[in-house]
């Protein structure tokens, strides 16, 4: 299945653009306008990057911080630094174990959480639908998505972007 997206200034050019579609006979269904009064971007199914960003990072630390904790007691035990002489020797440890996890976190969220804010398309059309544009999206076969850009290009979106799967 082929997407084609197009970023219209306002709602005029929206409705206008998917009457034209209609006119020559693409699926409406398959056609779909998201902006104020339309679709969110949500209900469309546009993925959120800080919620991908958020789901990333904790599945990292699910693994990070218990990988963590262990190195950091092994480091702590095999190198016989007495870091934290106070705690006693379990205790020395035990708080190079809660160091290493602590460092296993901040991986999990700069590696997890930063790679998902960075990337992605979904974004800019967030963007632009907060700032008052419209989207028309396509989904089709390639011959449909074609016709589309053909139709859609005479009303001078802003953008127009097709994506197929790879």
């Amino acid at each position: 299945m082929n997407y084609l997206i197009a970023v219209l200034p306002d709602r005029i050019q929206a409705e206008a653009a998917y009457s034209a579609l209609e006119k020559e006979g693409l699926p409406m269904k398959q056609i779909s306008i998201l902006g104020r009064g339309y679709k969110s971007a949500d209900e469309y199914g546009l993925i959120d990057p800080k919620e991908q960003a958020i789901k990333q990072a904790k599945f990292m630390a699910i693994w990070l911080v218990p990988f963590g904790f262990v190195a950091g007691f092994c480091f702590s035990l095999i190198t016989g630094l007495k870091t934290f002489a106070f705690a006693g020797e379990v205790g020395d440890h035990i708080i190079g174990g809660i160091l290493g996890a602590l460092s296993g976190a901040m991986g999990s969220l700069f590696v997890g959480g930063g790679v998902g804010l960075v990337s992605g398309d979904a974004l800019p059309y967030r963007n632009r639908l907060n700032a008052g544009k419209y989207l028309i999206v396509v989904n089709g076969s390639e011959t449909m998505t074609r016709q589309a850009t053909t139709i859609l290009r005479r009303f001078d979106p802003e953008n127009i972007q097709g994506y197929s799967p790879s």
